[in-house]
């Protein structure tokens, strides 16, 4: 039970593992991209591929008849990894091992539908994979196998993730050979990591640089972070904290360093709207920004 591409290393670790995998659930085709054009989320691709069959319900909470098919399949468990749809308890309840879901961080730090994203955010030292007995809470589930990683002061969302995913998937294979015993999660220390917006996206130039630094790293590729250029809006796709002090949102010289609340922000990958994603000396060749431009 899975929808985004950080589930698809685990369908396909199950896979080659030989499990017998009776079904899988995901979010429904849904439109997408510019032309609105309905698209299956990746696990449903991968789902197709490996020849699985696949159920794609809208609605789980009280739709009786569903949780009717599901305990219909006679799962001995039932492996749930960034699905998008909460489970009623007569779901949870039906595979004879339960529901066992792969969260991408140290529980109980950054329950919630972000937690990569919030682990950045925060200026985290360290965060992980941890593998949980699921219970009817948010993530407050048993924990039966965890594995941290260290997040570097480079490291960005798109690498954490891909790093985490394929940790989840050799997790997974573990729990489900050698049934480990369940560690109740503490509630000290417990962090929650909401789901993102697209305003989360906007640069508030008044922070540090440090804090904006993270920001950068933690919210590309979704939903992005992005400054008003004059008429226009600039996306950052990637940038690095130097020392530098000025107003905060001024640019300090002629190769995209901006004034923060404290230090400055070096941008050195942008992308205009429309156009293709550049790094900062090609973009300025054909956008020259000099010093003590405004952004917003």
């Amino acid at each position: 039970m899975g929808s985004p591409d950080f589930a698809v290393p685990a369908l396909r670790a199950l896979h080659a593992a030989g499990h017998d995998i009776a079904a899988v659930y995901c979010q429904p085709p849904r439109p997408a991209g510019r032309g609105h054009a309905v698209r299956r989320c990746p696990v449903h691709e991968a789902a197709d591929a490996l020849s699985f069959p696949v159920r794609t319900p809208a609605r789980l909470r009280k739709e009786t008849t569903e949780h009717a098919a599901f305990a219909e399949l006679g799962l001995d468990v039932a492996v749930v990894c960034a699905y998008g749809l909460i489970l009623p308890a007569p779901m949870l309840a039906a595979p004879r091992r339960g529901c066992l879901n792969i969260h991408a961080s140290l529980l109980p730090r950054w329950r919630g539908a972000a937690p990569i994203q919030a682990a950045i955010l925060a200026g985290d030292a360290v965060t992980g994979i941890t593998v949980m007995q699921m219970d009817e809470g948010l993530d407050t589930g048993a924990m039966l196998l965890r594995e941290a990683v260290p997040i570097t002061p480079t490291t960005d969302a798109t690498a954490l993730h891909d790093m985490l995913a394929a940790i989840g998937a050799r997790l997974i294979l573990r729990v489900l050979e050698a049934a480990p015993a369940p560690v109740p999660q503490p509630n000290e220390g417990a962090t929650y990591a909401p789901k993102l917006a697209r305003e989360d996206g906007w640069i508030d130039w008044a922070q540090d640089a440090a804090v904006l630094d993270r920001r950068v790293r933690a919210l590309n590729p979704w939903p992005g972070t992005s400054a008003r250029l004059g008429d226009d809006i600039l996306k950052i796709l990637a940038a690095r904290p130097e020392v530098g002090t000025g107003v905060p949102g001024t640019t300090l010289d002629d190769r995209l360093l901006v004034a923060c609340g404290a230090g400055a922000l070096r941008l050195t990958r942008v992308q205009s709207p429309g156009r293709a994603a550049l790094d900062a000396d090609t973009f300025l060749r054909g956008h020259p920004i000099a010093a003590g431009a405004k952004l917003g």
